[in-house]
């Protein structure tokens, strides 16, 4: 079975869709209380992460349950620097780009990541340091604490980046009998 597909932007719209295509999911499937609320949980870090990591939000999420094993699809346009790109590859379980399976594919990932913008750091003037209080001049920095919850509770995290194109799939086996 496959959920509707959930469009989903920067800002929230669609977030709340996608957390309720996971409830109706986790009832059409019967699964146990616990098991629906680490579904909705892997939903909601997902979303978060993507967005936490590339910065911008424009995606399609859907899920898909084929007998007791559950995949998370997001699909989203970015245009990632070499530090968001390395950051989302660590994010899954392989630490490796899956589009870059074959000789070709390989070849083109080399190509991207080499030709991937280097991150840009505002570095601010001691002029505008001293006009801003104390401790307000650092962009914060991501965290990790989404990656930290997929990695704890799917079995798998495979992300997959194709040009501008981020394929991300989170896959969780439940206790469920077909």
């Amino acid at each position: 079975m496959r959920s509707d597909i959930v469009s989903i932007d920067n800002s929230g719209k669609g977030f709340q869709c996608a957390t309720d295509q996971a409830k109706k999911v986790a009832v059409y499937k019967g699964l146990a209380e616990l098991d629906g609320i680490q579904l909705q949980v892997l939903t909601e870090e997902l979303l978060s992460m993507a967005r936490s990591v590339t910065g911008e939000l424009d995606a399609s999420f859907w899920i898909e349950f084929e007998g007791a094993k559950a995949d998370l699809h997001l699909t989203t346009q970015a245009v990632l620097d070499k530090e968001k790109r390395a950051a989302l590859i660590a994010s899954s379980t392989s630490r490796k780009n899956e589009a870059a399976k074959t000789f070709l594919g390989s070849l083109r990932d080399m190509f991207e990541e080499a030709m991937a913008a280097d991150a840009e750091h505002f570095v601010p003037s001691n002029d505008l340091l001293q006009d801003l209080p104390q401790g307000i001049y650092e962009e914060p920095e991501w965290d990790g604490y989404e990656r930290s919850i997929l990695r704890n509770l799917a079995d798998e995290v495979k992300i997959g980046i194709q040009g501008h194109t981020v394929d991300i799939t989170v896959s969780k086996r439940f206790n469920i009998q077909d």
